[in-house]
């Protein structure tokens, strides 16, 4: 796994025009004798050497400023001079070097009407029987104080500032396992107890759902589209324009727009993670699976790491193997992992107490998403149909891994 903070300096550094470490700047005095010897004191500029453009402006995507093509008068000095002037000028077009055309790509549905017309009427996450069930308990224990307080010191730490953008990955080892579900979660989770910008990645193009499960109509930048634009003096609401808007405070920046074929490749995505960092308090992202190159390098920059497991045997056995591994990275790698035994199932065929106490042992928080039916049945997530003890679970889980993020610079 490489190092995150070294791919993210030379990162910075690039986006910033900087020097690289292994080339020394020249002098400007050195620069100027050295054209002075070749060319003379008062010698012409150099032929082709194209004089230094104006700086581009940064505004709104969709207004991105293109060559204009060339009057007639020009068309017609060029027409009208020498063979031998023609010639020259030839050249000079066809070294010069070609302007940057930024095509808009068009905007896509999340999801094609006749599709979504097939979705049937979302389902509550617990039946009725178990709500009025859950209710009578509540009326008649005296554990409704000590669930507020539960719920205010659980606020209390999501709503911790930050000095630095807090990255988290979440990954997993197999499809199926809810990935994509835990990571829309965890997005609306801070995105509802946090005031500054929360931004969702989608770092897995191979049509993911994470525009699906987070309410996303429709699609046009990609994760790929924006490595290619970001620049480091775009500001906010510059970086906002290429990313579609949530409810609440959150942004998506989706990975593909439903084809097949949409790939991101490392270098990308450190570049658009290392702009992008300065202006959300935290950042989401969801991974593909390992060990994909692209999810082991943001699990090596991330401050905290979300490993959700199908609860399993097979996925338990799995995820102690990964867990295993991972003991050989840094410390701090393994003690900042969570991961989330996600219930695929209404009865689980393993005991999660069990299983629990045996991933604890290996160093990592371990925390259980229970089945809930509004989640089972997919499409878009919405919090009021979740199950209360899901709506619990996934509030304890974004406390968590945030407070250990909090931990690492």
């Amino acid at each position: 796994m490489p190092n995150g903070d070294n791919w993210q300096s030379d990162v910075l550094r690039d986006l910033r025009g900087g020097t690289p470490q292994h080339q020394q700047p020249v002098p400007q005095q050195q620069q100027q004798q050295h054209q002075q010897q070749s060319y003379g004191p008062g010698a012409p500029e150099r032929p082709g050497t194209p004089a230094p453009g104006p700086a581009p402006a940064y505004g709104h995507p969709q207004q991105q400023a293109y060559p204009d093509p060339p009057s007639h008068h020009q068309q017609q000095a060029y027409t009208d001079a020498p063979p031998h002037q023609q010639h020259y000028q030839h050249q000079q077009h066809q070294q010069a070097p070609p302007a940057q055309r930024v095509v808009t790509p068009d905007s896509r549905p999340v999801l094609d009407k006749r599709l979504a017309a097939a979705a049937l009427k979302p389902r509550r996450g617990e039946a009725l029987g178990a709500r009025a069930l859950r209710a009578v308990r509540r009326t008649v224990s005296s554990s409704a104080a000590r669930e507020v307080a539960d719920s205010a010191a659980t606020a209390e730490v999501l709503q911790q500032a930050v000095t630095t953008g807090r990255q988290i990955a979440v990954t997993s080892i197999r499809g199926g396992s809810g990935k994509t579900t835990v990571a829309a979660l965890l997005g609306a989770t801070y995105a509802h107890y946090r005031q500054d910008p929360v931004l969702v990645v989608e770092a897995d193009p191979a049509l993911g759902s994470l525009p699906l499960r987070l309410g996303a109509e429709t699609l046009r930048w990609t994760t790929g589209d924006l490595a290619g634009l970001v620049e480091p003096q775009m500001s906010l609401l510059d970086v906002t324009g290429y990313l579609v808007q949530l409810p609440g405070n959150a942004w998506l920046l989706p990975g593909s727009q439903g084809q097949v074929g949409a790939m991101l490749d490392t270098t990308g995505y450190e570049r658009v993670m290392v702009s992008l960092r300065r202006f959300f308090g935290v950042t989401v992202v969801d991974c593909e699976t390992l060990p994909a190159e692209v999810a082991r390098t943001a699990l090596s920059a991330a401050q905290a790491r979300v490993l959700t497991v199908p609860a399993t045997l097979e996925g338990i056995a799995s995820t102690r193997a990964v867990l295993e591994w991972m003991r050989n990275l840094p410390p701090h790698v393994l003690a900042s992992t969570v991961v989330v035994l996600t219930e695929v199932a209404p009865h689980p065929g393993v005991d999660l107490g069990r299983a629990t106490r045996e991933l604890t042992e290996a160093g990592v928080t371990v925390t259980v998403l229970p089945y809930d039916r509004h989640l089972a049945s997919g499409g878009t997530i919405r919090t009021d149909l979740l199950a209360r003890a899901t709506r619990q679970a996934a509030t304890r889980l974004a406390a968590d891994v945030f407070q250990l993020s909090q931990k690492q610079r």
